[in-house]
């Protein structure tokens, strides 16, 4: 996992006064980096819901139609688990405690997703070459044409067509399949260098992958009956990896944002206006989907200070964006859901052609 890329670290006189008046805030409130009390309340919240509708879904059965709805709402718990408890703990933003971040990042595994795997995709190819083809892995979507760089092939012409549908079993096609052709082929993506896996990581994934079998096919089938069980997983699937999809697409993927065709491994711009330039923020005003997301419509502020927990993304927006006013940088940020979502759809548009 490493790359040949460097950015410019001469002059980086907007990066040095950011740090500096975003810990100025941090000291001057006397407030922690990390999360504070209204995560745990969240992740208690988040874990208790999942457990009423694991159990309601499969021990009680109710109604069909009960079913479906309580699929839809358990999909979406699954997404906010991986946005609230998840994304926070896997970036050691959650707690000052490191134990129980690393504990509560193990909740991916919970839902059928392996943590080493995503720590080494995430955390460090993405949030460090964000948009840069080859690099990101993020955005090597299988049957997507995304990037400039990336080869326009036949089928790419329908992509504004299928894209939702790629979307909806993105999160089933991740846990049951991606995860096992990164475990034995030990590559993150088609481009990248084999990646170590420590014995520890292996028995990790192996016994984290049969717990999930067990407790979400396995069990259901039993209980439930294997109909049931595949139209829950299909609702539930789908809700996840729409929501799990869309909310990295709307971040990225926007005719805003910047996909750099990098010449001679050397990115013109320090690295933090490269993230600037690479990440949009949506809907900051809605209370009820920040809730939800795990700030993650602050995804500049999160691009920017991954080990500051998501709590105080709408306090540190203010400060990022007038620090970018003052070097006349572009900040990008969309008033809502909607005009993201339609520039998102302007960018599959231009690369299916």
């Amino acid at each position: 996992m490493s790359s040949s890329i460097k950015f410019n670290n001469v002059n980086t006189l907007f990066s040095k006064s950011l740090k500096f008046k975003i810990n100025d805030y941090f000291s001057s409130t006397y407030k922690k980096k990390t999360g504070n009390r209204r995560i745990f309340i969240k992740a208690a919240v988040l874990l208790t819901t999942f457990t009423l509708l694991y159990t309601v879904l499969v021990f009680v059965q109710p109604h069909w139609a009960v079913g479906i709805v309580l699929c839809l709402l358990f999909g979406v718990n699954l997404a906010a688990i991986g946005f609230n408890i998840m994304h926070d703990a896997g970036h050691n933003s959650f707690s000052e405690n490191k134990n129980l971040n690393t504990v509560l990042s193990y909740t991916l595994n919970l839902l059928g997703g392996n943590i080493y795997f995503w720590k080494l995709k995430h955390n460090i190819a993405h949030h460090t070459y964000t948009n840069i083809d080859g690099e990101d892995h993020d955005i090597e979507v299988k049957f997507m044409r995304i990037h400039h760089d990336q080869q326009l092939k036949k089928h790419h012409r329908y992509q504004s067509f299928y894209f939702i549908f790629l979307y909806g079993v993105s999160y089933l096609a991740w846990i049951f399949y991606q995860d096992y052709e990164k475990y034995f082929r030990q590559k993150m993506g088609g481009s990248s260098t084999r990646f170590h896996f420590p014995l520890r990581e292996r028995i990790i994934f192996w016994t984290s992958k049969v717990l999930h079998f067990l407790m979400f096919v396995v069990i259901p089938i039993v209980y439930v009956g294997w109909l049931p069980t595949l139209i829950g997983w299909g609702i539930a699937g789908a809700v996840c990896g729409i929501s799990l999809a869309t909310v990295f697409q709307l971040a990225h993927v926007v005719s805003e944002t910047e996909f750099k065709t990098i010449d001679q491994s050397k990115v013109e711009e320090e690295w933090m206006i490269h993230q600037i330039q690479s990440t949009a923020n949506f809907a900051t005003k809605n209370n009820v989907l920040t809730w939800l997301l795990g700030g993650l419509n602050f995804q500049v502020e999160h691009h920017l200070f991954p080990r500051i927990s998501h709590v105080h993304y709408p306090a540190i927006n203010k400060i990022v964006q007038q620090t970018c006013k003052e070097y006349n940088i572009q900040y990008i940020e969309f008033r809502s859901f909607r005009q993201a979502f339609m520039s998102h759809v302007r960018v599959i548009q231009a690369m299916s052609r």
